[in-house]
C-alpha cells in the first residue's frame, strides 16, 4: 500500500480538503479527508483532447518520457499522420509503440486518409479499413472528420464511416474550420461532437450553442488561446485543452499545464480550468484514466504551484512515472517502418514558365493554419517565373515522395528566409516533401537532403551551410532521444531565424502546414495550387 497526503483537489464536488490517497495495485482504496495543512496539492492527471503525436517528430514512447514532466497522464491521439504514408500499419505501430510504456495513448481510426483527392497520399483508408479499426478495444473515436463538405452533401463513403462509429457507440471528432450557419448545423447534426479549429470567440460561442464540445488549442503553430479562453466561462462544461501538433523543443517548456496557467493568470476560476484539463477528455471519451476517486487508477499529479502550474510528481498507475523535472519512463527499443519512393531532384526540375501578367502568392500567417492570397506582377528572367527575396516573395515546392514526379512549384510570403531554403517531410497530411528558397538550387539542396535521409527537415544557406534531423519512421518521427531531438530541431531552429532570417516563431511547423488542402484558403499539393474555399485547382498565374 502506498499513500500521499495533501490538499486535495476534488474536481467533481468542486471542493478542495486537506487529506490522504492510498493506492494499492494500480488503483485507488481510499480517499479521507483529515485535519491539517499543506503546501502541496494533489489532482487529476493532465488530458491532451487532440494530439498527433507524430507532430513532435516522436515515437510515443518518447513522447511519453517527455510529457509526463509535465503531468500529462493520457492523450487523446489521431494517428492520422503516419495513416496517410503507411495505411493502417502505421496505426498498428502507433498502439503497438505507445503500450510499452506507462502512459495512456487513447488513438482515434483516421477518416480521412487521404484527406482529400486532390494530393497524393500513400495509403487509402476506406469504410472497410476504419471500421475495422472501430472494433479494435485501443481505438476510443473516429478522428476528426475533415471532409466537412462531404458530410454537409452526405457523400456516402463520408456518412458510411459515420454510421460505423455510431453503430459501435464511438465518440466522432470534427474539424470545421471557419463553418457557421446552415452549414454547421448541417456538419454537427450527424453526431459530430468537437471541433479543434475555431478561430474566433464568435464561431466557437455558436458551436457551443449546438451543444458541440469545443477544445481550445494552443500548439506550436496554430495558437487559438486567447481568442477561445472566454468560452471557458460562458460554456464551463463543453470547454476542453488540447495542442494538437506539438514540436519537440516546445514539449520541454510544457503541455497542457500552460493552458492551466495561462487560463487562470485570464481569471478564470480554478475549478472549471482543472475539468477542462483533466475531466471533460475523461468523461467526453470513456478514458480509462483515473480522476482522483476511491476505485480510480491512481493516476494523478503533485504540484505546490498553483500559479505556473509547475509538477512535482506524476503517477500513472500507482507508478511514479516523473519527479522534479525528471523523466522516470526507461526509453524503449523500436524497428522504423516507412514509405518512401522518390530519387534526387535537379535545380531545373524547380522551374516554372512563365505566363500571364500576374502571379498568386500564397500569405503565410504567424500563428494560423489558414492561409491568404494576393496577386502581384509577373517577375520573369529568361523566360522563368522567380521570386523576389526582399519583398519575401520566395519560391514554394512539394514534391510527391511516394514516385518520381515533377514537383509542383508556386510562390509564397511570409517566411522571410533570405540567403537560404528549408525542406521538410512533414507535410500535412500526406507528408509529401516541402521547400520554401530562395532560388531553384538551395531548394534542390534542401529537398535532397531529405531525400537522402528519407525523411527529415532541413536547412541550407548561401554559403554551404547545410543542417538536417533525419526522421526514419514514416519520415516524419525519429527513433532518438527526445531530448536530443528537441537540442537539434532547436538549433536548427535557430539557424533558419538568425542565419536565414525567418520571422515565424516555428518556421518549420508554419511550412507542415502550406499543404493541407482542407484549411483554407490558397494551398498547393504535389498536384497544384489549391483553393480550399473554393475546394479545386486554380491557375497559379492570371
Amino acid at each position: 500500500m502506498k499513500e500521499l497526503t495533501g490538499n486535495i483537489i476534488d474536481l467533481h464536488h468542486r471542493r478542495i480538503y486537506h487529506g490522504r490517497v492510498q493506492f494499492a495495485e494500480g488503483r485507488i482504496v481510499s480517499i479521507t479527508e483529515e485535519a491539517g495543512r499543506s503546501e502541496r496539492y494533489l489532482l487529476p492527471g493532465f488530458v491532451d483532447a487532440h494530439v498527433h503525436i507524430e507532430s513532435s517528430m516522436l515515437i510515443p514512447s518518447e513522447f511519453a518520457r517527455m510529457a509526463v514532466v509535465h503531468g500529462t497522464v493520457a492523450t487523446v491521439s489521431d494517428p492520422h499522420e503516419i495513416a496517410n504514408v503507411v495505411g493502417v500499419p502505421g496505426v498498428e505501430f502507433m498502439i503497438e509503440n505507445g503500450r510499452q510504456v506507462p502512459f495512456k495513448f487513447n488513438f482515434g481510426a483516421p477518416s480521412c486518409v487521404p484527406a482529400t483527392a486532390f494530393e497524393t497520399a500513400g495509403a487509402v483508408l476506406d469504410v472497410e479499413a476504419v471500421t475495422a479499426l472501430l472494433k479494435k478495444p485501443e481505438i476510443r473515436y473516429l478522428s476528426e472528420m475533415m471532409n466537412y463538405p462531404g458530410v454537409i452533401f452526405r457523400d456516402a463513403q463520408v456518412m458510411a464511416k459515420l454510421a460505423a462509429a455510431k453503430a459501435l457507440r464511438k465518440p466522432i471528432d470534427g474539424h470545421a474550420p471557419g463553418l457557421q450557419g446552415e452549414d454547421a448545423r448541417k456538419y454537427f447534426a450527424e453526431g459530430i461532437s468537437t471541433d479543434h479549429e475555431c478561430f474566433t470567440c464568435e464561431e466557437g460561442r455558436e458551436k457551443a450553442q449546438l451543444g458541440v464540445k469545443i477544445l481550445i488549442r494552443e500548439g506550436s503553430a496554430a495558437r487559438n488561446f486567447e481568442a477561445l479562453i472566454p468560452l471557458l466561462e460562458e460554456f464551463p462544461e463543453q470547454i476542453m485543452f488540447c495542442s494538437d501538433d506539438k514540436h519537440p523543443d516546445d514539449l520541454i517548456l510544457g503541455h497542457i499545464n500552460q493552458l492551466v496557467a495561462r487560463a487562470l493568470a485570464k481569471g478564470c476560476d480554478l475549478i472549471n480550468t482543472l475539468r477542462a484539463a483533466c475531466v471533460h477528455p475523461v468523461e467526453h471519451y470513456g478514458l480509462p484514466v483515473g480522476l482522483l476517486r476511491v476505485g480510480d487508477p491512481a493516476d494523478f499529479i503533485v504540484t505546490s504551484d498553483l500559479e505556473n502550474f509547475r509538477i512535482e510528481q506524476t503517477w500513472i498507475n500507482g507508478r511514479l512515472v516523473a519527479e522534479a523535472g525528471q523523466s522516470l519512463i526507461e526509453r524503449v527499443p523500436c524497428e522504423p517502418i516507412n514509405n518512401f519512393n522518390t530519387g534526387p531532384k535537379k535545380p531545373e526540375d524547380f522551374r516554372i514558365a512563365a505566363a500571364g501578367s500576374n502571379m498568386r502568392v500564397i500569405k503565410a500567417l504567424d500563428g494560423e493554419l489558414v492561409t491568404e492570397e494576393f496577386p502581384v506582377p509577373l517577375m520573369a528572367v529568361n523566360g522563368f517565373a522567380e521570386g523576389d527575396e526582399e519583398k519575401d516573395i520566395l519560391k514554394f515546392t512539394v514534391v510527391n515522395r511516394y514516385q518520381d514526379a515533377r514537383p509542383a512549384v508556386a510562390f509564397i510570403n511570409g517566411f522571410n528566409i533570405r540567403g537560404g531554403a528549408i525542406a521538410s517531410c512533414v507535410g500535412h497530411d500526406s507528408h509529401n516533401i516541402l521547400a520554401v528558397g530562395r532560388n531553384d538550387e538551395l531548394l534542390c539542396r534542401a529537398v535532397n537532403l531529405i531525400v537522402e535521409n528519407k525523411g527529415g527537415i532541413s536547412a541550407v544557406s548561401a554559403d554551404g551551410t547545410e543542417m538536417v534531423l533525419p526522421l526514419p519512421v514514416a519520415g516524419i518521427m525519429t527513433t532518438a532521444d527526445g531530448y536530443e531531438v528537441a537540442k537539434l530541431y532547436s538549433e536548427i531552429d535557430e539557424f533558419v531565424k538568425s542565419k536565414l532570417g525567418s520571422t515565424l516563431r516555428a518556421p518549420f511547423m508554419t511550412l507542415s502546414f502550406m499543404a493541407l488542402l482542407v484549411i483554407p484558403q490558397l494551398k498547393l499539393s504535389d498536384k497544384g495550387l489549391f483553393d480550399g474555399k473554393a475546394f479545386r485547382f486554380v491557375e497559379l498565374f492570371e
